[in-house]
């Protein structure tokens, strides 16, 4: 409480109440530093001194004093906020590389956050390089170690790493080997050998083994089966014991063998009835396949109902080209070798129909119409078809020849020229007809020869009694040559008759008459 008086006890009282006062703000100050240094011991970084008392401004050293403890907490605060936020990435984010930032510490607080940094960069480190490790063993890579340098635990974990990454590369190379050998050589029987190990190492040892040894069973068995399946022999199942999908493998194999015995035998049956047999339109029955045995199944039923279609078009056709009917042609659907034998068949079906319209055309010209010189021309004919056309058109040209000879022989006997003889070379019938034309031309010759030389007796040299003689005259000719015969000696009976009676008439002899037998104008004589 202020003194109040008057005189010098006033001003004595007037001084002791600024000391009063002055103390007043004293212990107020230092209560306000033990408030901030009490909140900063117990954790508390917010509070803050004020630079005013009583609405009037701190002087001198209190106001030095202030700023100075308020200066600190500020450090502080940034301090551990940065250490926290390092503290926060590194050990709660997992955020390596941080460092924390202070500004304006010097001295312990300098040196606090350089050894916060050295602990987080050493960590960062430290645990990259575990991470790298982990990393490559978790990628498979057993190349890297932990080569940062460590104390303490953390040089017992590197350690650790080290050795499980040791273990891991010979567990690893003996996998390898025997997969590489099981998996991919083929080499069945193979097992993993890794000195030293123990523990969960040793089981995965045992456990690759025992894969191993079961899986070479279990393949080795599958492959007995199989292989007899490529040989053909399906009589062999899996027998061993197996599970999970294995089991579903075996079974499926097995069935497989059923199934492959099923198609085989409806393939067998089919290709017998079709192929051997010849009863076309069998088709496979296999009960309960799918998938490719059902493909397959179809596929075989698709080719024997195509086989069956295609050779009976091809029946059809070549039936009826050998019954003479040129009108069909394989239409079927086909291809490789059967569309080559189709379009063989069919071209050849244009052949025969060229061929014979051909022949047709020529016979028709030549044998009906007469219209001889006549020739066969089928374009892209070859082989047979070709020599039967050049044998067509040399028997039309042989005929043509032939025919005309005998023509010109017969038109100049027509003429009353004997002079020509046939002279074309001909065989069989043609040459007997031949032989008979130039026979009967001989005959025609002597029985003119013959009847000239007699005409000429009788009628210009009054030579009477004259007969002909044709040797080897027959039928026509030899009547022609009687008949001739019997003119002449007719009309040397009636001639010499008539002589009789006018010579006995001119020599006064009218005793006589003509008695012989005449008629016409001989008869009027």
């Amino acid at each position: 409480m202020p003194l109040t008086t008057n005189g010098a006890i006033g001003k004595i009282a007037a001084e002791l109440n600024g000391i009063i006062e002055l103390n007043e703000r004293n212990a107020r100050n230092l209560s306000g530093v033990a408030r901030v240094i009490g909140a900063v011991a117990e954790g508390d970084l917010f509070q803050t001194m004020e630079l005013e008392l009583d609405g009037r401004p701190l002087e001198g050293q209190f106001l030095r004093t202030a700023r100075t403890v308020n200066a600190m907490v500020q450090q502080l605060r940034s301090f551990t906020s940065e250490v926290t936020r390092v503290a926060s990435e590194v050990g709660t984010e997992g955020k390596l590389g941080g460092q924390a930032q202070v500004k304006g510490a010097a001295g312990v607080w300098k040196d606090l956050t350089d050894n916060v940094n050295l602990m987080a960069a050493n960590l960062t480190a430290q645990v990259r390089n575990i991470a790298d490790v982990t990393t490559a063993v978790a990628k498979g890579d057993l190349s890297k170690k932990i080569t940062v340098d460590v104390r303490g635990e953390i040089l017992e974990l590197k350690q650790t790493i080290n050795v499980m990454v040791d273990q891991l590369n010979g567990f690893a190379s003996e996998v390898t080997r025997v997969a590489r050998e099981v998996g991919t050589e083929g080499k069945l029987g193979g097992q993993a050998q890794v000195r030293g190990i123990g523990g969960v190492w040793k089981d995965l040892t045992d456990n690759v083994n025992f894969m191993a040894s079961n899986l070479t069973g279990q393949v080795r068995n599958i492959a007995d089966v199989t292989t007899a399946v490529a040989r053909g022999d399906l009589s062999k199942k899996i027998t061993v014991d197996v599970h999970g999908e294995i089991r579903e493998l075996k079974d499926t194999i097995n069935v497989m063998v059923d199934q492959l015995n099923a198609f085989a035998r409806e393939v067998t049956r089919v290709a017998r009835e079709v192929g051997t047999e010849g009863n076309l339109g069998g088709q496979a029955q296999v009960e309960g396949v799918a998938g490719v045995w059902k493909d397959l199944t179809d596929n075989v039923n698709y080719m024997a109902g195509n086989l069956t279609a295609q050779v009976r078009n091809i029946a059809e056709v070549t039936t009826a080209v050998a019954q003479g009917d040129l009108s069909k042609k394989i239409t079927v659907d086909v291809r490789g070798e059967i569309l080559q034998l189709k379009n063989t068949i069919n071209s050849m079906v244009d052949q025969l129909n060229g061929f014979a319209g051909e022949v047709t055309r020529v016979a028709r010209e030549v044998g009906t119409e007469g219209r001889l010189g006549g020739q066969a021309s089928v374009p892209g004919a070859s082989g047979t078809w070709k020599d039967l056309t050049q044998q067509v058109n040399q028997l039309a040209a042989n005929l043509t020849t032939q025919v005309r000879n005998i023509a010109e022989v017969t038109t100049a006997v027509q003429k009353g020229d004997l002079s020509k003889k046939i002279t074309v070379e001909v065989r069989g019938e043609i040459l007997e007809l031949k032989d008979t034309i130039n026979v009967m031309v001989d005959q025609l010759n002597a029985f003119a020869s013959e009847v000239t030389r007699v005409a000429r007796e009788v009628g210009t040299e009054g030579r009477l009694g004259g007969q002909a003689h044709v040797p080897g005259a027959s039928g026509t000719w030899r009547d022609l040559t009687d008949n001739v015969n019997s003119m002449a000696g007719n009309l040397t009976a009636q001639v010499r008759n008539i002589a009789d009676v006018t010579t006995a008439v001119a020599r006064g002899d009218l005793s006589k008459k003509i008695t012989v037998d005449v008629q016409g104008e001989i008869r009027e004589l």
